[in-house]
């Protein structure tokens, strides 16, 4: 599974692909959205006496390296993934912690907005949104019609509020409040 792209790219710095960095970035590559934990225990299973400060120092130089980026989806530890995918946001549903990529062109309007009104230019690729998935959506308001309350899921959070690329990962994550962006 390993890229020669990255033994390119860290020769190209004057790095070597160590058998650490190699197993770091394929557990990237594997897990998708992982945190150092994560990242971790999918190491382990390949080389049982790698730690967690391997682990850590490895992605803070594969990041500064510009191979691996993060992203803040919670409260806990930040996530990994490939540097080389497209930049895009995330997604974070609440309820069931799936984590839904949205190109970043979802959101030209608002950082157009941002960037006229106060001459602010945006990284989205650290940016999580917080929200309620479309499945989890219909099942709070089945949810509710089966209670007889009658109530409905708030706005924007239904099927077709937000664009994406479909659930890229999960696993606990903290929560923020609905619908707020918690940049890194």
């Amino acid at each position: 599974m390993v890229s020669t792209d990255w033994k390119s790219d860290l020769r190209a710095r004057g790095y070597r692909l160590t058998p650490q960095r190699q197993l770091v970035l394929e557990a990237v590559d594997v897990l998708g959205h992982a945190t150092p934990d994560d990242i971790l225990c999918e190491v382990r299973k390949t080389a049982s006496g790698i730690n967690i400060s391997t682990v850590y120092r490895t992605l803070e130089l594969l990041e500064e390296l510009a191979l691996v980026s993060h992203a803040h989806l919670g409260h806990g530890a930040p996530t990994y993934h490939l540097a080389d995918r497209h930049h895009h946001l995330h997604l974070v549903c609440r309820d069931c912690t799936d984590v839904i990529e949205a190109d970043t062109e979802v959101a030209d309007e608002f950082t157009g907005r941002l960037r006229e009104t106060f001459g602010f230019d945006t990284d989205l690729k650290h940016f999580a949104i917080f929200g309620r998935c479309a499945r989890c959506t219909d099942k709070a308001a089945e949810a509710a019609r089966a209670a007889g309350t009658g109530a409905e899921a708030g706005p924007g959070t239904g099927p077709g509020s937000g664009a994406g690329t479909g659930p890229v990962g999960g696993g606990p994550v903290g929560g923020g409040a609905a619908g707020v962006a918690e940049p890194s």
